[in-house]
């Protein structure tokens, strides 16, 4: 982990500086992007596959499309607690710049904490939906659902942890910087 992390700030920061909350939540998100961009190219060659196998061979399984859709529902859900990690998730950034610093703090951790409830509501009825994929069944592959409802149980709760560490390190970064009254 030689590398540095860009923070919110925009300044670069030494793993070696990383409090042990913000190592854990960076070796998350390195393994989740590296998963991200493997999901990604994998759906690729199922796409490419299905091509060939329909155009050229014109076998027309359809087994390519179905896959590709679970592969790309993992893809797409495990995204988020990346960008949860680097706060690059959807916010209200022109309201935000209008603010002040001391008056920018409170409505962050609101968010943040909006944020965080709803992927741990997210985690908890995902559960609930994973068990019932038991009885539910994609019939092309004769499999129940459980491997793609697992999805969002498990994306939501790695994003809650992502939310909550970005979170911490937000209030800290804001809490060192001086309280002036300008919309910086």
């Amino acid at each position: 982990m030689s590398e540095s992390v860009i923070r919110d700030s925009g300044q670069a920061v030494a793993p070696e500086a990383m409090t042990p909350l913000e190592r854990i939540a960076y070796q998350l998100n390195w393994v989740l992007e590296r998963i991200c961009a493997a999901l990604a190219a994998f759906m690729v060659l199922i796409i490419w596959y299905g091509v060939v196998e329909r155009y050229l061979i014109q076998a027309g399984g359809a087994w390519t499309e179905e896959l590709s859709r679970f592969v790309m529902i993992w893809l797409a859900l495990l995204a988020v607690p990346c960008a949860a990690f680097y706060r690059e998730h959807i916010g209200l950034e022109l309201f935000l710049g209008r603010l002040s610093v001391r008056q920018r703090k409170p409505v962050i951790l609101v968010l943040d904490l909006i944020s965080i409830a709803f992927f741990v509501y997210l985690t908890y009825y995902g559960i609930l939906l994973t068990m019932e994929g038991t009885t539910a069944y994609a019939t092309i592959f004769s499999m129940n659902m459980v491997i793609p409802f697992a999805s969002v149980p498990v994306s939501s709760a790695f994003a809650a942890f992502q939310f909550f560490v970005a979170m911490v390190r937000m209030q800290r970064q804001m809490a060192a910087q001086p309280a002036s009254g300008g919309a910086a």
